[in-house]
This record gives C-alpha cells, sequence and structure tokens, in this order.
C-alpha cells in the first residue's frame, strides 16, 4: 500500500539587505532587514489558520528569523537543518554582481552561461556547483517528507533552494534559464507522493502587500 503524500510548505526568508542592494550572500550569515522582518510577520499572518506537523529551517540567521515568526504564532519549536542552506557561493560571497563580474570574469560568464558542473572560485566557505547543490537540496526536501509521510511541513529556506525545487517539480533541465520568479517570503506549495516531487502552488505573495490603512 502506498504511503499517504507529505504536503510541503517552501518558504523563502525575507528580505535582508544584501538583497535589496543584489550582494550575494550564499552560506554568509546575513539578518534580515527591517522590511524582511515586516515580510516575516506578514507571512506568519497568513498561514496563522494552516496546520504544520513540523517547521523546519536553514540555520542561517535569516532563514531562522523568518521562521521564527511563523513558530511563534502556532506555539511550535523550529528545528534547525544545515542542508537547506542557499548554494555556497565560494570566493563570490560578498561581493555586488558587477563586482563579481569585474574580478572573476570567466567564473562569472560559466556562471551566467549556466555551466551547472562550473566550480566556484576558492573563498571563505568551499563553492558548489550548481549540479552538486541540487543533488544536495532535493534529497533534503525528500528525506523530511520520507520520514513524515502524510504530514505538513514548512520548510523555511532560501531561493536557491526553491529554485532546486521548481525545477525538480517541473522536471526542467538544470541548464535552462530561470525564467521564474523567486520571492522573499513567498508561499510555496509541494506534495512529496512516492519520492516523487509535485507542485500545487508557485509564488503566493499576496499576503506581502501595503495595504491603504498602512499608509495613512
Amino acid at each position: 500500500m502506498p504511503e499517504p503524500s507529505t504536503n510541503i510548505i517552501l518558504i523563502r526568508h525575507g528580505e535582508t539587505a544584501w538583497n535589496a542592494e543584489r550582494r550575494l550572500q550564499g552560506h554568509l550569515d546575513i539578518a534580515l532587514n527591517e522590511e524582511g522582518e515586516r515580510q516575516a510577520a506578514a507571512l506568519a499572518d497568513a498561514l496563522a489558520h494552516e496546520s504544520f506537523d513540523l517547521i523546519v529551517a536553514s540555520d542561517l540567521l535569516r532563514a531562522r528569523q523568518t521562521a521564527e515568526a511563523l513558530a511563534r504564532l502556532h506555539g511550535m519549536p523550529v528545528q534547525i537543518d544545515r542542508s537547506l542552506r542557499e548554494r555556497c557561493y565560494g570566493g563570490f560571497e560578498g561581493l555586488l554582481y558587477a563586482e563579481i563580474e569585474e574580478r572573476f570574469p570567466l567564473e562569472f560568464a560559466a556562471w551566467q552561461k549556466r555551466d551547472v558542473d562550473a566550480m566556484l572560485p576558492p573563498g571563505a566557505n568551499p563553492g558548489e556547483t550548481f549540479r552538486q547543490f541540487h543533488r544536495r537540496v532535493i534529497d533534503t526536501i525528500l528525506s523530511w517528507a520520507a520520514s513524515h509521510p502524510g504530514k505538513t511541513l514548512a520548510l523555511v529556506a532560501h531561493g536557491g533552494v526553491l529554485e532546486c525545487a521548481y525545477r525538480a517539480a517541473r522536471n526542467l533541465a538544470l541548464e535552462t534559464p530561470r525564467d521564474f520568479k523567486v520571492h522573499n517570503a513567498s508561499i510555496n506549495r509541494f506534495t512529496v507522493t512516492d519520492g516523487v516531487l509535485a507542485l500545487q502552488s508557485w509564488g503566493e505573495v499576496e499576503h506581502l502587500k501595503v495595504g491603504v490603512l498602512d499608509e495613512l
């Protein structure tokens, strides 16, 4: 008899100052900015009436802060999983996109051409190829699903993690351009059935709109 499907609510962390200025974070540990904290609170409110069996976050601060806003409203703990981290970008981390292009022109060009096996320059943290990162992310999501059949899990992670899940669920080749948006503090719904990830809803962001009353 097949195991029941697991529901996965996959959430990207709220905005950071580095998101706003297009500075690459990767494994560097950056906190939410004021807007990110507002987004995390709005996200928690949007999910206040949904039930979760588990809330799991990347160990990086921006994801933990976002998860904690949700967990407080539900009176639940946040479990931490380092494997839900963003891709590690090696020597790219901490730089603006323009600075990466200037400092590492060959590696930047390979990244922009979506060479999924291209190695990244060394930095404070060892870089991952996109293929390595994708395998880590999908293995992690499927592992949580397999150990909680029939449950509903909130996984709070990063833009790259969401991209990997979307590609896996839509059977998109890793080399194809990212022609879909990955929003901060967005709600993205998946199911896992017999080890297969399926997309149910992508990019829910209505909760992030500032109402007219907030502007008075």
